[in-house]
């Protein structure tokens, strides 16, 4: 029998997050064996996945053992999809670790970082929907074929400091996202065989019957490197 599809779950699950509510609902739907993983328990066996979610409910307990996750998924080829605290997170360890920006950070763990590169949206987009645009060619725009934007769902209230907007744009890590303001709302590596972090969350939009088409790219990717490595 051949085994199924391994994907981690990163994130400290509460009841106070509607995203993880929401996946306990997908989970059974998603076709791969699915561990979920509270930040503290995070080790080198992240390595083992096929892919690696990194879910919404920042600031995590251990923040070292998500960026972690996020770097061994970005140097290994693993499959990454980061949703809301996934966005972020990834953001600041490309920053830190490709940009050399070692002090990148989050404001809701230091709220005096030298380098404050995750702070408070201009406005809150808890529990909002808002349009979507996509940067035409990227991996993100070839999930909605035939569209240019869309509407999507949010439950956050950080994103990225718009003074560190021209430092990424200038890096091989891509927007491919934006909103109506020109605010970026999802990041891509090209390179990387499927690496995708989005401020809003597909999650929330789904349902067992029709799970969101981001979501079915990444798993489609979970499984590929699954089969590629049998």
């Amino acid at each position: 029998m051949t085994a199924r599809p391994r994907l981690a779950l990163v994130g400290d699950r509460s009841d106070r997050v509607p995203a993880h509510g929401k996946l306990h609902e997908l989970i059974p739907h998603f076709g791969v064996e699915v561990d979920w993983l509270p930040s503290a328990t995070v080790t080198e066996v992240i390595a083992d996945y096929d892919g690696i979610w990194v879910v919404p409910g920042s600031p995590y307990a251990d923040q070292s053992n998500v960026l972690h996750a996020i770097r061994t998924a970005r140097t290994r080829d693993i499959p990454y999809l980061g949703t809301c605290g996934g966005f972020q997170h990834a953001l600041i360890e490309y920053t830190r670790n490709v940009l050399g920006i070692h002090d990148a950070e989050d404001v809701q763990y230091d709220a005096d970082a030298g380098t404050p590169l995750i702070v408070p949206l201009s406005c809150s987009l808890v529990g909002e929907t808002a349009p979507l645009h996509f940067s035409p060619g990227s991996r993100l725009a070839s999930v909605y074929p035939g569209c240019e934007s869309t509407v999507e769902t949010y439950h956050c209230k950080y994103g990225l400091n718009p003074a560190y907007v021209d430092a990424i744009l200038a890096s091989s890590l891509h927007i491919s996202g934006w909103d109506s303001e020109k605010a970026p709302r999802a990041i891509e590596l090209p390179d990387h065989p499927f690496f995708i972090g989005t401020l809003f969350q597909p999650e929330l939009s789904s349902s067992p019957a029709d799970v969101h088409p981001l979501i079915e790219a990444f798993l489609a990717a979970v499984t590929r490197r699954s089969q590629q490595s049998l």
